[in-house]
């Protein structure tokens, strides 16, 4: 086998991974409450180190030193908030804390069953039937899990986290307290619609006392001029390596067509 053709192929994939999540960031620089995700390149041993062979016929001291290519690490998700933009609607309000989350419903598409799921974007509006729901769609849960309904009321997002209902004279006509919690973050995952599933079990924490920023939302948490320079070096990084795989083919046409012959 050419050793340097698949060390080569592995800087490509892994290279033209890195730019499918860059992209996808980029593509999310004016998503509220997005968080970018990011995958880091490991070196990987050389085969005969992986396995612990050495000694056997499939070690080889020269090949063993160029190690076995690269690998990408898992991806991870960067909590840190955004900062909050200025808006005009009483329904929006932006975390301040890295590990905070609203919490809101979710529908599993083929069994119906509901479940729940955590967000950062805190642009809400009323749906049809006067319920609080993102911008997605999903009802905005309350600190006892119900949906918050608004129905003719006005309705205002304090700093506390709480739905302040008024009616058209200004009348108090009660509240409802957001659901917002913290999370184990190391246990969360992207699973869509700008929303956040928890691969080990429920892991939130009621905060009692949250802080927010009404009349706001948070700002994406990617940088387009940032991510857009991560994305030509990596485009960088497989292009190089896309060459190298050219050369080794053109070495290895040269040493069957022109060598092999001559010997």
């Amino acid at each position: 086998m050419n050793y340097g053709l698949y060390v080569s192929a592995s800087g490509v994939m892994v290279n033209a991974h890195r730019q499918d999540v860059l992209a996808n960031n980029l593509a999310n620089v004016n998503t509220a409450g997005f968080k970018p995700m990011f995958t880091d390149i490991r070196q990987r041993q050389a085969e005969a180190i992986e396995d612990s062979s050495v000694g056997f016929d499939l070690s080889n001291a020269m090949l063993d030193r160029l190690g076995g290519g690269v690998f990408g690490n898992a991806q991870r998700v960067d909590f840190t908030a955004g900062a909050p933009v200025k808006s005009d609607n009483p329904l929006d309000a932006a975390l301040t804390e890295d590990n905070a989350f609203f919490v809101v419903q979710t529908t599993n598409p083929i069994t119906g069953e509901q479940g729940v799921a955590l967000t950062r974007s805190g642009q809400f509006m009323q749906n049809n039937a006067g319920e609080l729901v993102t911008l997605t769609g999903h009802r905005v849960l309350n600190d006892a899990g119900e949906p918050i309904v608004i129905e003719a009321a006005k309705a205002l997002i304090d700093s506390n986290g709480a739905v302040q209902l008024t009616d058209n004279e200004g009348n108090s006509l009660g509240a409802e307290k957001l659901q917002i919690v913290r999370a184990d973050l190391n246990q969360l995952k992207p699973s869509g619609r700008n929303l956040f599933e928890m691969t080990g079990g429920d892991s939130r924490q009621p905060i009692e006392y949250p802080v927010l920023k009404p009349k706001h939302y948070e700002s994406s948490g990617t940088s387009a001029i940032q991510t857009m320079m991560q994305i030509v070096e990596a485009t960088k990084a497989a292009t190089g390596n896309a060459k190298m795989i050219q050369y080794h083919d053109q070495m290895l046409n040269a040493s069957i067509n022109t060598f092999a012959r001559l010997a």
